[in-house]
């Protein structure tokens, strides 16, 4: 799976390792096999940072005032021309609207075809363990994690679509043939995403389904939250592509 994808005349931005503590809102680390559900408000970043190597984020976010509105893992990755995230991508709505952008990424890939792991494909690889059974050492995975979350604000599993995996990667074969590439992400490694518009972020720390480990151990993963400018006319992810720009236009009109 190749594609080349036109990039602005300007390279990247440098992403930052430091962020500016006024502007700081929320600082957690989530362990691994969690789930977190939170509102972020348009023009602000959360960055996402692997604590341990080998995480993996399970991702999907909603437009907080429609939520009918969410994340299109096609049309993200048609209208950019790619099969991979990295800074200067943008995550598109059903509404052709920019919902998040990714503005640093310390990795240079991050995975949108895995999708989600399952009860089922927790135990197929590391065997079943129950709360019942081991407490709080129970094997967790995101399908439930995400049912539980999405319930929380009032939606069910009709709201539960292709996710975003940051942290992970799947490479290709002259096949097609996917496969996973272990420990991905070593500790430091982060991903800032804007928000373009009201978003309802839903996400877990629990492993990618064809991650090879041979134990179960989802890893930790801190959050920041932090106000962020808001984007200019040359920004580099509104100017990555021609398509880039209708999406921000879309997300704007909400706003008028």
């Amino acid at each position: 799976m190749s594609f080349t994808t036109p990039r602005p005349a300007r390279p990247a931005p440098e992403p930052s390792p430091t962020l500016p503590p006024e502007r700081l809102l929320l600082e957690e680390t989530l362990p691994g096999g969690a789930a977190w559900s939170f509102s972020i408000r348009r023009h602000h970043t959360l960055r996402l940072t692997a604590a341990e190597t080998g995480a993996n984020v399970s991702f999907l976010c909603f437009n907080r005032q429609e939520p009918i509105d969410r994340y299109n893992m096609a049309d993200t990755l048609k209208g950019q021309h790619t099969a991979r995230l990295t800074t200067g991508f943008i995550l598109v709505s059903d509404m052709g609207r920019a919902m998040l952008s990714i503005t640093g990424d310390t990795l240079g890939w991050h995975d949108p075809l895995g999708g989600h792991d399952t009860a089922a494909h927790v135990t197929n690889k590391w065997g079943g363990k129950n709360y019942q059974t081991a407490r709080n050492d129970f094997h967790r995975n995101s399908r439930d994690h995400f049912l539980i979350e999405l319930a929380k604000h009032g939606l069910n599993a009709r709201d539960l679509v292709p996710n975003v995996n940051f942290f992970s990667k799947l490479s290709t074969d002259d096949a097609g043939r996917l496969s996973f590439a272990p420990n991905h992400a070593r500790p430091g490694d982060f991903v800032d995403l804007r928000a373009e518009m009201d978003l309802l972020v839903i996400l877990t720390t629990c492993h990618h389904p064809m991650d090879t480990s041979p134990a179960y151990g989802p890893k930790a993963v801190k959050l920041q939250l932090w106000r962020s400018d808001p984007p200019a006319a040359d920004d580099y992810c509104r100017t990555y592509r021609p398509e880039n720009e209708r999406a921000f236009y879309n997300s704007e009109l909400l706003y008028v």
